[in-house]
């Protein structure tokens, strides 16, 4: 047994206002894209309806009755509808089915009213029904920047995804962009059952769906954002990919020979709960091997969550979940797709910079960034504005209209992040009130997360603390002036990787004792496809778009699942998530911890166990395994009834055994500890490295206030897939007094050139 006390103070900064959420848009839209969803995914809510006798729609869960033997899907469906039609006696507006669902529960989707729903609980069979949820959508350099190189390493040993099915839920897909083109990519492996509803699908490109219940009925992409997803995971090699010149190189996703299937779920009044769970239920049927879902909702329980009752329902058949974190930060507990069974993903800046220099009359010359970028801009100084000043918050976050009462022809006007206007309508109203060029400033909330935008007009958008130095110079002079000096693709900014501000912080609300996020992976100006071409007198002709969020993190992480799995085909999701978790880096390019965007070391509720290390990732040499029948005990002991567990793990079950959070076995550990407390936990692990191997702990770090016990301090293996449990024990030291709630260390095991690190959090109450 080995025991260890920290003696120094560690903090973690948790905002006080941790309850607000705040929901941040990060579409970098090319000005030719009317993008519809910025306007209606405002809010995600749950609908109730205050009129008993007003149909909306309703998830109804079922038990079918041992009775009852279903030999065809038909006599299935027979069933579902004997629900619909013993509901509607007596009722003028008649029940109608939407979805019928076979994988991801038993039960169905279905318009009903308030009274009718009450009609079918004495049924037999009846589970439960709830309102549908509505859910919100949440490149040429990333895969070298992870470390992926063609004929090289990981890429190379998992045959580049080959025969992966990588399943994407989002707004459509673009058959026939050079992303999707099959060279390379082999016929889809037997086991595959799904469909093409729309022309142009081939090798790569093996499914497309409809699940919107949409006038259109195509799966095809109007927005963007699910092109921009689906390649991202697996699109494949297309050379020269670039955004108005910048960016150049060769594009590629993760898995870039792997198959995509795309299930649109996603139409311009939001994701729907029926859709999301319809598309899991073909996925799942189909023969997916990955799940990829860039959306999400509020905290709710699982029971309640669509994506994760259907994500139990697929990793129970061994498929992936990669699903984002929720693009609501940087306060603390606003995290979407919480459940420990989805790997839960948080967005982080790479090393490359679209840079759009601010050059003021002072000489100084100020970062910021760019995506469109004019080389004829003249390089004299042009007068310096700041509308905001005095014209009150709407000229300051340069709203429609708020400078039309400014003169601002031909000056550089200053515009604050925010207000609800979208960061390119900005520059739309300085381009049509006159003014030459727009200096973009982050919100302190931002910090240093700045994105390449395809500005409307000559911009920078530079970091709060550049903003401040901007404005102080502003009102220092009688007659500020600056411009704009274009960069260009800057590669190697060694402060990368770093939380991107937006990124959905813990702690978990639905499930407070398991880490979350897992992971964090590249979502800051990811190139990647997109559905329409973008003509310019300047530049080439680009079917591409750098846009940031969650959304583009979580793909990364789909497609290096994919390759993992392809690579090690016998390790369930469980598996493939700890050895993502376990190899995860904690520093930037210079070596220094990983960075928040208040350039202060990102927190556990930010970065999870990490930056995700593919290489690292695909030899792990231990892995902490979770089968589908141990998160059980786990759900009974979130206090939920036996038949709320029913509901996610779809079968009867009764909570005689309940377990802490923090016994799951996780790759990371979450525990409250009281003034007095001592708590102990196990962990098993699982041989995946060399046959005779010893593991010991080489590196711990301990916060002030607790002392660390593990027994025993050494895990010797002498042959694969064997398994070992150890202990940990966490205690209070009550000689000190903590005065911070948080606090968080880690443990690595050391085996040659195997480190498994499982970091915690610790709760002081």
């Amino acid at each position: 047994m080995v025991y260890i006390q920290c003696m120094y103070k560690h903090l973690i900064d948790i905002f006080s206002n941790s309850s607000v959420i705040m929901e941040k848009k990060r579409y970098n839209f090319l000005p030719q894209i009317s993008f519809l969803l910025v306007l209606t995914f405002t809010n995600i809510f749950d609908t109730t309806s205050a009129n008993a006798n007003q149909a909306e729609t309703y998830i109804v869960h079922l038990d079918s009755p041992k009775s009852i033997a279903f030999t065809k899907p038909e006599d299935r469906h027979s069933w579902y509808h004997s629900f619909l039609s013993a509901s509607s006696t007596g009722s003028n507006e008649k029940p109608s089915m939407i979805h019928a669902y076979h994988n991801v529960f038993t039960g169905f989707a279905a318009k009903l009213t308030a009274d009718q729903v009450k009609a079918m609980e004495n049924m037999d069979g009846f589970v439960s029904a709830r309102p549908e949820r509505v859910y919100k959508l949440h490149t040429t350099h990333t895969p070298r920047f992870l470390g992926l190189h063609q004929n090289l390493g990981l890429w190379r040993g998992s045959n580049y995804g080959k025969g992966m099915i990588i399943g994407v839920l989002d707004t459509g897909i673009t058959p026939g962009h050079p992303s999707f083109n099959d060279t390379g990519v082999p016929t889809p492996p037997a086991k595959w059952k799904g469909k093409c509803e729309v022309a142009g699908c081939n090798n790569k490109l093996i499914g497309a769906r409809d699940f919107t219940n949409s006038a259109s009925g195509s799966p095809l992409d109007d927005e963007g954002h699910g092109t921009h997803t689906s390649s991202t995971a697996g699109g494949n090699f297309v050379d020269g990919a670039n955004v108005y010149g910048q960016a150049n190189g060769t594009a590629a996703g993760m898995a870039p020979l792997a198959h995509v299937a795309m299930y649109k779920v996603c139409d311009d009044f939001g994701c729907s709960d029926s859709a999301i769970l319809a598309a899991m239920d073909a996925a799942i049927e189909e023969g997916v091997d990955v799940l990829s879902l860039s959306l999400g909702g509020d905290s709710v329980p699982f029971y309640e969550d669509g994506i994760a009752v259907g994500a139990f329902s697929a990793i129970q058949r061994g498929i992936f979940v990669s699903c984002s974190a929720g693009n609501s930060g940087p306060f603390n507990s606003t995290l979407s797709n919480e459940a420990p069974w989805i790997l839960t993903v948080g967005a982080s800046t790479i090393d490359r910079n679209i840079r759009a220099q601010v050059y003021l009359g002072n000489k100084d010359l100020l970062d910021g960034e760019s995506l469109f970028q004019p080389r004829d801009f003249p390089q004299n100084f042009l007068p310096l504005v700041y509308p905001g000043y005095m014209g009150g918050q709407q000229a300051s976050w340069c709203a429609k209209g708020s400078l039309d009462k400014f003169d601002v022809k031909g000056k550089v006007v200053i515009c604050d992040r925010g207000g609800g206007v979208a960061r390119i309508d900005k520059g739309q109203t300085v381009k049509d009130a006159g003014g030459a060029a727009m200096i973009l400033v982050n919100q302190e909330t931002d910090g240093d997360t700045t994105e390449a935008d395809a500005h409307v007009l000559p911009a920078s958008h530079v970091s709060y603390q550049v903003g401040v130095t901007i404005k102080t110079y502003l009102f220092s002079t009688s007659s500020p002036v600056a411009t704009i000096i274009f960069r260009g693709t800057v590669i190697g900014v060694d402060t990368a990787p770093a939380v991107a501000s937006f990124s959905s912080r813990g702690p978990s609300m639905a499930s407070p004792g398991i880490v979350k996020p897992d992971i964090i992976g590249p979502g800051v100006s990811v190139l990647a496809a997109w559905p329409v071409s973008i003509e310019n007198k300047t530049y080439t002709k680009s079917t591409f778009n750098m846009i940031s969020g969650t959304s583009m993190s979580c793909p990364h992480l789909a497609g290096i699942s994919a390759l993992l799995k392809s690579e090690h085909p016998d390790w369930s999701p469980a598996a493939i998530k700890s050895a993502i978790m376990t190899t995860a880096g904690q520093v930037s390019l210079n070596g220094q911890p990983i960075e928040d965007e208040r350039d202060i070391p990102a927190d556990i509720f930010a970065i999870g166990s990490g930056h995700v290390n593919p290489s690292k990732a695909s030899d792990p040499g231990l892995i902490f395994d979770i089968q589908p029948k141990d998160y059980i005990p786990y759900l009974c002991g979130l206090g939920y009834t036996s038949k709320q567990v029913g509901i996610i793990v779809q079968k009867r079950v009764t909570c005689s055994k309940v377990i802490a959070e923090a016994q799951l076995n996780y790759p990371s550990f979450a525990v409250t500890l009281g003034v007095t407390d001592e708590k102990s936990f196990s962990r098993t692990v699982t041989n995946v490295g060399e046959a005779n191997s010893s593991y010991t702990i080489k590196a711990v770090s301990v916060p002030f206030g607790l002392v660390l016990g593990i027994g025993p301090s050494e895990l010797k293996f002498t042959e694969l897939n064997q398994k070992l449990t150890y202990q940990m024990f966490f205690i209070r030291d009550s000689k000190y007094e903590v005065k911070t709630p948080y606090a968080e260390g880690s443990i690595t095991w050391v085996s040659g050139k195997y480190s498994v690190r499982t970091p915690f959090s610790i709760k002081y109450v």
